[in-house]
């Protein structure tokens, strides 16, 4: 069973420029999952908060490619906030955490790189049905 103390920044490649930096990910190479869909959040009002869920199989490595934000990761029985404010660092959220998007800063960026398609039967959008699963898995 994963806990929030697996689900750790991983810095990404990055390669300089006087022209800009470029940052890389790539299946198998700098993400350990083949990567299924890619999705950003953007022209969240500054201060707001995005709504908590979990995912029963899905892996993610979400990303502020501009701006800045919080995570906060629950796995049941331990809580840890992740600030995400640099575009070259992705956090790794496994299968199984509750996870809640926190005081996005305005004009910020939220991409996420997810291992599977979108499957509304993965997600646990009721944190009480969240702890039941915990306890299950």
């Amino acid at each position: 069973m994963e806990n929030i103390f697996n689900c750790n920044l991983v810095e990404l490649q990055k390669i300089k420029n006087r022209a800009g930096n470029l940052s890389v990910v790539e299946n198998s190479n700098s993400i350990p999952f083949d990567i299924a869909r890619v999705y950003y959040i953007y022209d969240v009002p500054g201060g707001s908060d995005r709504g908590g869920h979990a995912h029963k199989d899905l892996e993610q490595y979400v990303i502020a490619v501009s701006g800045a934000f919080d995570i906060q990761l629950d796995d049941g029985k331990n809580k840890k906030t992740v600030r995400l404010d640099r575009p070259f660092l992705a956090l790794h959220i496994k299968k199984g955490i509750w996870r809640e998007t926190r005081n996005f800063t305005s004009g910020a960026i939220c991409m996420v790189i997810a291992s599977h398609k979108y499957d509304y039967q993965d997600y646990i959008h009721d944190y009480e049905d969240f702890l039941k699963f915990r306890r299950n898995e």
